[in-house]
């Protein structure tokens, strides 16, 4: 009896694996490819901050409505809270009562601007666009509303961001993430979805763009042509090959968790302080 080849392992390209092996194949390798992987670097600040905000949002949507006060998505933070990356507790606790401020703000804020709707039909769930036999992309967005159109209901894809600088329509028109997610939300809800939203908390401002589907889908189409070629990369180390992964050395190369097990990258650029993403001014350690 002939032997059956095993069929090919579906790649799930999820947008930030995608900009992984755009902006430095090495670190992909290390993060996607390598087992064992090399040692991570010590936690961010900034990330810190970022997940205990995310954390804090959506849990705010299992609460029953009664309870939905500012003050409780704030209390959420106290308890996810984490003070890794920062550079001390005074860093920490600053840090953690602007969190508490802004997702209590915003909260306040989305409440008003969400009269008459209904929760969001998603929240922190998958949605995927398989794209071919051996590649599929797509992943969690923060939040995927439903919304009265003038013909209907549209889907609506809102990603939260935390970081230093603001955020404009260009911004989300030009977002490989939000497109990702807009086509997924679409093939796996079955409902249009081509308005997608930025929403800035720490400036409370909420950027917005409404895709042509053509011009949506071409976006996504760049993306899986270079999830094929993440797949490709992956079937010849599969096959025992040893593709070369070569580093990128650059600006990013100060916040790369993996500097320790690349020469190039390390010697690019110093290292950033864990804190550098709240607080740049700050020299390095």
């Amino acid at each position: 009896m002939t032997a059956v080849p095993p069929a090919p392992r579906l790649l799930h390209a999820t947008p930030a694996r995608l900009d992984t092996w755009l902006e430095c194949p090495r670190r992909y390798r290390f993060r996607y490819v390598d087992r064992p992987a090399p040692p991570r670097a010590g936690a961010w600040a900034h990330l810190s901050l970022g997940a205990a905000v995310h954390v804090a949002l959506a849990r705010w949507w299992t609460l029953p409505v009664e309870c939905r006060a500012p003050q409780a998505v704030a209390a959420v933070v106290d308890e996810v809270w984490t003070p890794d990356g920062f550079r001390d507790r005074e860093q920490s606790d600053r840090w953690r009562a602007r969190a508490r401020t802004m997702v209590a703000d915003y909260v306040e804020a989305e409440t008003a601007r969400r009269t008459g709707l209904a929760d969001p039909v998603r929240v922190e769930a998958a949605v995927a666009l398989r794209c071919s036999p051996t590649v599929a992309v797509g992943g969690r967005p923060d939040r995927i509303d439903e919304r009265p159109t003038g013909e209907g209901t549209e889907l609506v894809v809102v990603d939260y961001k935390t970081g230093r600088r603001g955020v404009s329509g260009d911004d989300a028109r030009a977002s490989r993430t939000l497109a990702i997610y807009a086509a997924a939300a679409e093939a796996t809800l079955r409902r249009p979805a081509t308005r997608v939203e930025l929403h800035h908390l720490p400036t409370g401002s909420v950027a917005v763009w409404r895709h042509d589907v053509v011009a949506r889908d071409r976006q996504v189409a760049r993306s899986i042509d270079v999830a094929e070629e993440c797949r490709r990369v992956e079937a010849e180390v599969a096959a025992g090959t040893s593709p070369p992964f070569e580093p990128r050395p650059g600006p990013l190369c100060a916040w790369c968790d993996y500097r320790a097990a690349c020469p190039e990258g390390a010697a690019a650029v110093p290292a950033a302080a864990p804190w550098a993403g709240l607080e740049p001014d700050d020299d390095a350690s």
